[in-house]
């Protein structure tokens, strides 16, 4: 029988332990607090606002909340989304808010069908740490490292650390969560207590990312999300563009490039990739005429790898991993930080059942984890494994058939709604892969766009004006109610 959900009056209070303090092991942390007593391991110190952190070299590039993770994260802190708000952040409608060249040509810009929040990553996690910084039952033992865990292959019993003072402790847990990320140890940790090792699997197509901070010109608060995508249908490198805004009246660009196409490092040749190198040049006219407020930074660390601890028999008791720690994807598709949310919030649904201590508890938690985990998988690796010279597993010939299937769901988004609103379902982890299958989609795919295909971004003559001072024709956001009828949501993005 499995133990109350809380603990119960008089009893010893049970005791978790994350290790890691990225947005990941909060989260973990908000999910468990309610069951236990958390302690957060934590090897960096972290910033005491929104500012820039030594162990999250990636926080320079472009992140966005998809409303799949947005939602988990309200669950998991209720009023989450409103305080990124008050702090700068923008909630973006999609398609509405998105000026974007998919592989198969321009979405339009529908009526919301879901949504994003955008801001810097240093916002994301500050608003985020500072609700967890509330909770009495969470304590953050900042430049801690953990050393390795504590028990034997059938049950993990705590952790060793080493903090600040230079001293080793035990700290004994019920539940340990990795949550450490791109850099986890957990698979040689297991090891070293006889656990077997967990399937590995890596695709790496060479990407290399390049950001930079413009100024965004006067006029432009309500400006879109623009980017520009690759085709991996092209044997070609696969060269991105992206404008974010984010808050201070600022725009974070970040360009990317497989292996052979990468972007550069010079702020002289910024400008000239993204006119020049990917399939449109908007993202390059539009940076002309803003004011550039930082160098490039570039980072080379993209590789997609996943770790499938759920299929290891014999999971130990008490030990979960979590986020990137489990998988990481090309980050061109965003989908880390929504993907730990939706792991997060599965182990608070799991604790809500059967508590902390359940047997079993841990094995069904990294089940569930690995569901959002395979969603994010196979939209980063069937493209990914497409570029030239790319390393990793060939493609199986049911993958290849999902692939051509995907193209024309694709084509057909840019002129269908019904079939862009089950991209942007599934796209933003709002609804699983099958949504893409369900009849009445996968007719209006045989059937094709119901409209031609756009020849230019459909930015308004008005946005077009806000930058550039020069107001060129382009197609507003379509007021025009869907053929399968129009949705609208709150700021949480519930209807």
């Amino acid at each position: 029988m499995s133990e109350p959900a809380s603990t119960p009056t008089g009893a010893a209070p049970r005791r978790a332990v994350v290790v890691g303090g990225g947005m990941a092991g909060m989260l973990a942390a908000a999910a468990l607090s309610s069951y236990a007593d958390v302690t957060v391991v934590e090897r960096d110190v972290l910033p005491e606002g929104p500012e820039p952190r030594r162990g999250l070299p990636q926080a320079r590039h472009v992140h966005v909340i998809w409303s799949g993770g947005a939602r988990a994260m309200e669950d998991l802190l209720p009023g989450v989304t409103d305080a990124w708000l008050a702090a700068g952040a923008r909630r973006i409608p999609l398609p509405t808010g998105l000026v974007s060249m998919q592989p198969r040509g321009w979405f339009r810009r529908w009526p919301e069908m879901q949504f994003m929040i955008a801001c810097s990553r240093d916002l994301l996690d500050w608003v985020v740490r500072e609700r967890i910084a509330k909770n009495d039952r969470v304590t953050v033992l900042q430049r801690t490292e953990l050393l390795s865990l504590e028990g034997d292959e059938s049950r993990v019993t705590g952790v060793r650390m080493r903090t600040a003072d230079g001293e080793e402790h035990v700290l004994a847990a019920d539940l340990v969560v990795d949550a450490s990320g791109r850099g986890s140890r957990a698979s040689l940790w297991l090891e070293a207590l006889g656990v077997p090792e967990a399937p590995l699997e890596e695709v790496d197509s060479g990407l290399v990312y390049a950001s930079r901070i413009f100024r965004a010109p006067p006029g432009t608060e309500e400006f879109p999300l623009v980017n520009v995508q690759s085709d991996a249908t092209i044997p070609v490198p696969g060269r991105t563009t992206t404008i974010e805004p984010i808050e201070g009246g600022r725009w974070l660009v970040t360009l990317s490039g497989t292996r052979g196409g990468e972007p550069p490092s010079s702020a002289e040749e910024f400008e000239t990739f993204a006119r020049e190198s990917v399939r449109h040049p908007v993202v390059g006219e539009l940076i002309a005429h803003a004011e550039p407020l930082s160098d490039p930074a570039v980072t080379r660390s993209t590789v997609n790898r996943r770790r499938f601890y759920e299929r290891i028999k014999g999971w130990p008791e008490g030990f979960l991993a979590l986020g990137d720690s489990v998988a990481t994807y090309n980050p061109v598709y965003g989908h880390g930080l929504s993907v730990a949310a939706q792991g997060a919030l599965a182990l608070s649904e799991l604790l809500a059942v059967h508590g902390l201590t359940a047997p079993g508890l841990a094995r069904r938690a990294q089940r569930a984890v690995a569901r959002p985990v395979a969603t994010a998988w196979e939209f980063a690796t069937s493209t990914d494994i497409h570029y030239p010279d790319a390393l990793g597993k060939p493609p199986s010939l049911a993958n290849r058939l999902l692939g051509a299937y995907v193209n024309r769901l694709m084509l057909t988004a840019t002129g269908r709604p019904l079939v862009a609103r089950a991209f942007f379902d599934v796209i933003t982890l709002s609804k699983p892969v099958g949504e893409l299958l369900r009849p009445a989609v996968a007719i209006a795919v045989l059937r094709g766009p119901r409209r031609p295909r756009l020849t230019e971004p459909p930015l308004t003559p008005a946005e077009w004006a806000a930058v550039t001072g020069v107001a060129r024709s382009g197609q507003a956001a379509e007021p025009s109610v869907p053929e399968d009828g129009a949705r609208t949501a709150d700021a949480t993005g519930r209807p």
